[in-house]
């Protein structure tokens, strides 16, 4: 009989400063549409109107580019269009745009300097996944790209804005006090 081995799995990142410092705090959200449905074509549009309608609102943060791709380009291989989101309004915009998607498809992904590895392996979809053409991608880049920097959001958060870590661990205390006795709760472990 052949033995196969199969290597571990990685151990999950669970040390506290590391995993507030490499989190994202941008998001694109990439909306496809089939350029030769002018039915999809018009639905994703109307989502687009009602994002921007809901942003001016104050419903949530997001920021469709101006541009919508009529053709393919870069990675994405349909007419499509990008909203950037920051960490701040994340749920909101994930939840409306998953309420309204109707039929199309939406590309997620975080903001970093890993542009490639963002789309191909943080990435998740509502819909259909398409596919997308990675090689047009950096791999890495020396800084995050700044999107609207004047917003104060996201990357661009003023650091004094900042949770601290003893201000975190106090919160993650609180929380382990209050489900203690919740027998539906799962604890942390001990360590």
């Amino acid at each position: 009989m052949t033995r196969i081995s199969v290597p571990g799995a990685p151990r999950p990142q669970d040390d506290l400063k590391t995993v507030v410092e490499t989190r994202t705090r941008e998001w694109h959200f990439h909306i496809y549409f089939l350029l030769q449905s002018p039915t999809e074509t018009a639905a994703a549009l109307a989502l687009r109107d009602a994002v921007l309608r809901l942003r001016r609102d104050g419903a949530f943060v997001a920021v469709p580019l101006h541009r919508v791709n009529k053709y393919p380009i870069g990675p994405h291989p349909a007419g499509s269009y990008e909203i950037w989101v920051p960490d701040s309004s994340f749920s909101e915009v994930f939840f409306y745009l998953a309420s309204n998607r109707g039929n199309l498809s939406i590309l997620i992904h975080p903001l970093t300097s890993e542009q490639r590895r963002d789309h191909e392996t943080r990435n998740g979809w509502m819909g259909t996944p398409w596919p997308i053409y990675l090689d047009s991608l950096p791999t890495e880049s020396d800084e995050v790209p700044l999107q609207y920097p004047e917003l104060r959001l996201g990357w661009s958060a003023a650091p004094e804005e900042e949770i601290s870590l003893d201000e975190r661990r106090k919160r993650g205390a609180e929380v382990e006090a209050l489900l203690a006795r919740d027998p539906e709760a799962a604890p942390a472990p001990a360590d």
